[in-house]
């Protein structure tokens, strides 16, 4: 089984590859802990904004990254959650997914210390334990080491179908034409950010997903 082969994973690629879709299933059947990195941007985030700290205060941004008490466990309540979220004694696992933190995650995740910072946690957290990492650099940057690194890729086109799908059946109202540009614009950005840039592992094996069910990439992994 996969599970003997591999102890940590790395799953890189761009928006709408489907990472966290086959991460997570990936983990429910052979028993890893799933962790999208994003998720404790986020957290860092939002304890910024609860703290009525400025997010553009980068200084303060980064003690808040340094200092914060911050868990990813398996899912601890059944309400749809892919893995739970612990700041302090507080759930936010779904706090996170507010607005206000969307605006302002990007900001955050740019400084450089808090990067430092959070790839430091990212890496205790899979150290002795059967992972699967999902980001853009984890590969690369985060688990240069990891048993197994994973590159998903789709067409702009193919992975704006999947985010304008997703988003109408969230009762989001949008376009395939904004879907799509957004898709492009974020391509851009994560490829062009001068920390956290996108980048392709050199020893990642690349699956590409454009006629792939769910199915038929878990399988393709299986195999590996």
């Amino acid at each position: 089984m996969m599970k003997t082969k591999y102890k940590t994973i790395a799953i890189d690629g761009p928006a709408g590859s489907g990472k966290s879709t086959i991460a997570n299933e990936l983990a429910k059947r052979h028993g890893y802990l799933y962790l999208d990195t994003g998720v404790m941007y986020r957290a860092v985030t939002w304890a910024v904004l609860e703290n009525n700290i400025p997010v553009v205060d980068e200084d303060a941004v980064t003690v808040v990254a340094q200092e914060i008490s911050l868990k990813i466990l398996a899912p601890t309540v059944d309400d749809g959650r892919e893995y739970t979220v612990m700041v302090a004694d507080a759930d936010v696992t779904w706090l996170i997914r507010q607005e206000n933190v969307n605006a302002n995650v990007a900001l955050v995740s740019s400084y450089r210390q808090v990067r430092y910072f959070l790839t430091e946690k990212q890496r205790q957290i899979a150290h002795g334990i059967p992972i699967i990492m999902v980001g853009r650099d984890i590969g690369t940057v985060v688990l240069p080491d990891a048993d197994l690194k994973i590159f998903l890729e789709a067409s702009p086109e193919v992975r704006a179908e999947r985010r304008y799908k997703q988003n109408i059946k969230h009762g989001k109202s949008i376009t395939f034409e904004e879907s799509l540009a957004g898709i492009i614009e974020r391509d851009k950005q994560d490829r062009e950010k001068q920390i956290g840039a996108m980048i392709q592992a050199e020893d990642a094996v690349i699956i590409d997903t454009n006629d792939l069910t769910i199915e038929e990439v878990l399988t393709k992994i299986d195999r590996l």
